[in-house]
């Protein structure tokens, strides 16, 4: 469904990301993991359209290159983004119509389908946002996120600052969700909870792409978790 081929991704004249390549299969959950600094949040703006890039980034064999950020999500990719990124003075419910802007037939259904999913944003869902916990402020991103019910969900470090027993919530509801099958890309620092529902992961560091393969196998390299204790 999405495909990156060589891609470079610049922040002025810093080089974030050196020419790497990934794809992501409909129907499958792919990692990209690393430490911070590694460029994965680099890689997922250029897929997103917000960070410059070069190389080639093909959406259902079309092209994205060009591209608004607007058609990129109208085209079926949607972010639920590093640091939840909530419009806090807004409430819950006013956060998930804007979620669902591009798709206002049905939106009542929509949000009311996320209030079953997710019941403690049904319960807050006359409450300012920024009110919120960090864990219940990550699940209104995610149900924001699938408002327009996209082709492709970008999940951008959603167990970042969380509390444990949050994570482990959130990467429950991840599994969920890959129970569905939708098409995921995670993002993520915490490589032992990404690979457990992977069905191919990336490490990323420095830019570069220094390993990829099936989760039992990249588990099992023990230097190359080592190498990357930013992950572990």
């Amino acid at each position: 469904m999405l495909k990156v081929e060589n891609l470079n991704v610049y922040h002025g004249f810093i080089k974030a990301v050196h020419g790497i390549s990934l794809k992501v299969p409909i129907g499958q959950c792919v990692s990209l993991l690393g430490p911070n600094g590694a460029g994965k949040t680099s890689t997922i703006s250029a897929i997103t359209g917000v960070a410059k890039s070069t190389g080639s980034i093909s959406f259902e064999d079309r092209t994205l290159t060009g591209l608004s950020i607007e058609d990129r999500i109208k085209a079926g990719i949607s972010l639920s983004p590093e640091g939840r990124r909530v419009f806090a003075n807004l409430t819950v419910e006013e956060n998930l119509v804007l979620g669902g802007g591009l798709m206002p037939i049905g939106q009542s259904e929509r949000i009311e389908n996320w209030y079953e999913t997710f019941p403690i944003l049904g319960e807050r869902k006359n409450q300012a946002a920024g009110t919120l916990s960090g864990g219940e402020q990550q699940m209104l991103a995610i149900a924001r996120a699938l408002m327009n019910e996209p082709k492709i969900l970008l999940l951008d470090e959603p167990s970042l600052g969380l509390a444990p027993k949050i994570v482990s919530q959130i990467f429950e509801i991840i599994q969920k969700l890959k129970d569905e099958k939708r098409t995921i890309l995670l993002v993520e620092q915490n490589a032992t909870q990404a690979l457990r529902l992977s069905d191919y992961a990336y490490l990323l560091n420095n830019g570069h792409i220094v390993a990829e393969g099936n989760p039992e196998a990249l588990g099992g390299r023990e230097d190359l978790m080592a190498e990357l204790t930013g992950i572990v």
